[in-house]
């Protein structure tokens, strides 16, 4: 570079790491920091931090990105110059869905974060101080009455998918991807999708009656699959039709969708473990990382108390 004859000198595929290594051959900074926009930095996210996420979040995270770029790319806004009246903005005009623009915004400070440890900006993180959309959170608790509601009308493997799901505490994704595989020593091997949290659940009561059911229905199936909740003909039961056969079963007996989702199982699980047994015990359940976290199950149903005498 300079001087003659010139001399050429590779930078690197990756455009925020070019800017950066050209920046220290011109001796300054500022010029990578004002080339470098939200969408560059986002861009090495996907390639750098996007591969250690669960495909679930990633596909989210995707969603979320499309709409960051909406706002923060349209024009493309460098980084240095993305203030928090910008975040504040950004809220107020995704106002109309209050919850999808609080996690989009967690996701852009997740980027500019990335992008303060890469050397792309050394602003601090515009989203400080900026108070997002009050979120008020589900609240429902699901009784027996109501469960056994839909559960009568439920094909077999809804009522599998279901029993299984409040068996064993864990989220619908969690649920549909249990294998028999990994059912030994007595145990229900389980590594959650969203939190990577390893669990051993006991395969006793219920639970066993549950999986001796399992494995004679699949018996007579050819092909066999290995997963535990399978449709009629054998194999896996997906999400969306999941999602289908409980809507239906729902709609058949006549209950509202604000009473009753499928993932609602898991705070009903939490809340009923914390009930016969102790707040720790539904913790250990649910692989929450805290017993405060188990604790906004419980409140569902309202705490157990004593009278005064």
């Amino acid at each position: 570079m300079g001087g003659k004859p010139r001399r050429w000198l590779a930078l690197g595929g990756d455009f925020v790491e070019a800017l950066r290594r050209y920046a220290d051959l011109e001796q300054g900074n500022r010029i990578t920091q004002s080339l470098v926009t939200f969408r560059h930095a986002a861009e090495r996210y996907l390639k750098e931090v996007f591969p250690h996420k669960a495909v679930a979040t990633r596909r989210t995270n995707a969603f979320q990105l499309e709409r960051l770029y909406q706002f923060f790319d349209s024009p493309p806004a460098p980084l240095d110059e993305i203030k928090p009246i910008h975040v504040r903005k950004y809220l107020d005009w995704r106002k109309s869905s209050p919850v999808a623009a609080n996690r989009e915004i967690a996701l852009f400070s997740h980027i500019f974060n990335k992008a303060r440890e890469w050397g792309a900006t050394d602003q601090p993180n515009p989203c400080a101080g900026v108070r997002k959309h009050r979120e008020t959170g589900r609240d429902v608790y699901v009784d027996d009455s109501l469960y056994q509601a839909v559960w009568q009308v439920a094909d077999c493997p809804l009522r599998e998918a279901m029993d299984l799901a409040y068996l064993t505490g864990q989220r619908p994704a969690d649920v549909l991807k249990m294998d028999e595989r990994e059912v030994r020593d007595g145990m229900v091997i389980v590594r959650q999708n969203k939190t990577g949290t390893r669990l051993r659940i006991e395969v006793v009561g219920q639970l066993a009656l549950l999986l001796e059911q399992l494995k004679r229905r699949k018996m007579s199936h050819n092909p066999r699959s290995t997963r535990l909740i399978v449709d009629e003909r054998g194999k896996p039961l997906g999400q969306s039709a999941l999602r289908f056969r409980f809507d239906r079963a729902r709609e058949t007996a006549g209950i509202p969708k604000e009473e009753f989702q499928f993932r609602d199982l898991r705070a009903k699980a939490g809340t009923d473990k914390e009930s016969t047994s102790d707040l720790l015990s539904a913790k250990s359940l649910l692989g929450h990382g805290s017993v405060a976290m188990t604790e906004h199950y419980v409140r569902k149903r309202g705490r157990k108390v004593t009278p005064t005498k």
